[in-house]
């Protein structure tokens, strides 16, 4: 799955590959959400008759249908993300504990396998606290793993069935690498251009005011005979007008060299932290009870969307206020490992997750059948998974985006939700145009685009992707499910498809980040056609409940 990141962020990704202009803005959040636009501000909760937003109506499910009704389940919803900041205020008391677990006695006191799992488990750590942040691309390790046997051969002929197809995946391993490697070194050429000539401009400018640092109406009131410093001074200004930051021209600059020093990186293995085997599922003692991580800037938005103090007038509100988040640290800044989502999914159900929220995904998935038996597992016990369907425009009926509800031995998982990303456009810009479709593989959407959300160090922004869709889905099934515990997990799947709100008439751009001028109807793009939505829900919830009872 192509990288969440935030919403201004992510717009300087194209600033020197179009017109040489730039759009920067600071990256990293901000400490208040009055500092960001207030037009997208909780959009998520808001209903589409009431307030004329599309969001999933949960405010108006608290004012209207719960205002005198009590929860009667603490929801627990694991976050099988990058990590997540337990510190943040506005995820105070949300956090679930485990509390057969003494806090850093460095002790298995509850015998679960896991050494002071007090909120959750890292699986990309090891017992000294060594952690991993970076990691490559799973098609990376697979050409990494295949080029040594197959690099010299030319024909397909006289290879085994098995041959044939790592043969096959390794051509396609290495086709995706030698494009995206194209790309990004490009990118990082023009970077590199880009800050030479700035430096040059800047270091004129600090000469001439004789200071580092001045503002744009100072550079703006520069004069001078000195031919240099005025093209400096003229190049310096056009770009402050276009936007630019040099604060968010570094963080540009180090978003690319990730790419080029480790996610495409054949010599980079940071998995010798671990020290484990990857294809063996067996060898599982590894990690630590590090939660937070040195990169919880994915899984505390996710959790935020579903489980942020409501009402308390700070930053944003979540959607289940009778929930707890066990956070489950698997996913890198990269692509994760199959082994550590099938472990982190094991570890949920064992410790009594009733929901699993994945927002994250890959192209290649070579030790799948260890996710499809949790996945299996998971579906046994009771518990509801909920995936981002993925930010490639794609249509996954027709291409993989693990993991998948589509199980190898033919089966389909029950128990399973995937999840696309809307705005809050009801016109034909509705869909993300980032979002993964499919009518088939998705089961519904939510509100994925411009959403205002936590970020860690009690800071906020705004981002993008089906990864805040996802936990829009979690968010509304856990508040579903305490109110409502009779459910089973495939009935609350059913109530929430059953109850999604449908845009018969509604034509959307199909997702394409080249902005085709295409339409197809809304609901054509999931199975269910629709989007998730508290209030009816809860409504249909309270039906199958009472027909249950009979």
């Amino acid at each position: 799955m192509k990288t969440n990141l935030s919403r201004n962020f992510k717009a300087t990704a194209a600033f020197l590959l179009l017109s040489g202009s730039v759009a920067f803005a600071q990256d990293g959040g901000v400490s208040s959400v009055s500092d960001l636009d207030k037009a997208y501000h909780n959009w998520y909760n808001l209903d589409a008759k009431l307030d004329k937003i599309p969001g999933v109506s949960v405010n108006r499910a608290y004012n209207e249908l719960l205002i005198s009704k009590q929860p009667r389940k603490k929801v627990v919803v694991a976050v099988i993300d990058s990590g997540t900041d337990i510190n943040h205020e506005e995820l105070q008391g949300k956090i679930w504990v485990n509390k057969n677990e003494i806090p850093g006695n460095g002790i298995d006191d509850d015998n679960n396998g896991y050494i002071d799992d007090v909120n959750g488990w890292g699986f990309l750590g090891n017992a000294a606290g060594e952690n991993i942040e970076y990691e490559t691309y799973e098609y990376v390790r697979l050409l990494r793993k295949l080029a040594p046997k197959y690099k010299n051969v030319t024909s397909a002929q006289g290879l085994s069935e098995a041959e044939l197809k790592e043969y096959n995946t390794y051509l396609t391993t290495r086709k995706n690498y030698e494009k995206e490697l194209d790309e990004k070194l490009k990118t990082k050429q023009n970077l590199d251009a880009f800050g030479e000539v700035l430096a040059h401009c800047e270091a004129l400018v600090t000469k001439h005011l004789e200071k580092d640092t001045y503002t744009v109406q100072e550079l703006k009131a520069i004069s001078s005979t000195d031919v240099d410093l005025v093209r400096a001074k003229t190049w310096l200004v056009t770009k402050y007008n276009q936007g630019f930051t040099r604060e968010s021209f570094i963080g540009y600059k180090a978003h690319i060299d990730k790419y080029v020093n480790y996610h495409l990186n054949l010599d980079f293995n940071p998995r010798t932290i671990v020290a484990d085997n990857p294809t063996d599922i067996n060898d599982n003692k590894y990690g630590n009870s590090n939660v937070i991580g040195p990169r919880a800037d994915h899984g505390t938005p996710v959790s935020g969307i579903i489980a942020g103090i409501r009402g308390n007038g700070v930053g944003v509100d979540g959607i289940a206020e009778n929930v707890e988040i066990m956070v489950l640290r698997a996913v890198p800044s990269g692509d994760e490992y199959d082994k550590d989502i099938a472990l982190a999914i094991r570890y949920a159900v064992d410790n009594g997750a009733n929901i699993i929220n994945m927002s994250f995904g890959k192209d290649f998935s070579p030790e799948k059948h260890f996710v499809d038996e949790a996945v299996k597992y998971a579906e046994s016990k009771n518990v509801l998974l909920v995936h981002a369907a993925g930010n490639d425009s794609k249509n996954i009926d027709n291409a993989d985006n693990f993991p998948t509800k589509q199980l190898l031995d033919g089966t389909r998982s029950s128990t399973w939700l995937e999840v696309g990303a809307t705005s809050k456009n009801l016109d034909k810009t509705f869909i993300g145009t980032f979002s993964n479709y499919g009518q088939k593989n998705v089961d519904l959407f939510a509100p994925g685009v411009d959403l205002i959300l936590l970020a860690p160090d009690n800071k906020y922004d705004q981002m993008d992707g089906t990864s805040f869709a996802s936990p829009v889905v979690s968010g509304v099934a856990a508040l579903v499910w305490s109110y409502y515990p009779e459910l089973t997990a495939l009935e609350l799947k059913d109530v929430l498809l059953q109850s999604s709100v449908k845009y018969p008439k509604l034509k959307v751009y199909y997702p394409t980040e080249e902005k085709s001028k295409k339409t197809t109807k809304f609901s054509t793009l999931s199975a269910s056609g629709g989007v998730v939505n508290a209030f009816e829900a809860l409504k249909l919830a309270e039906r199958v409940v009472q027909e249950k009872n009979l």
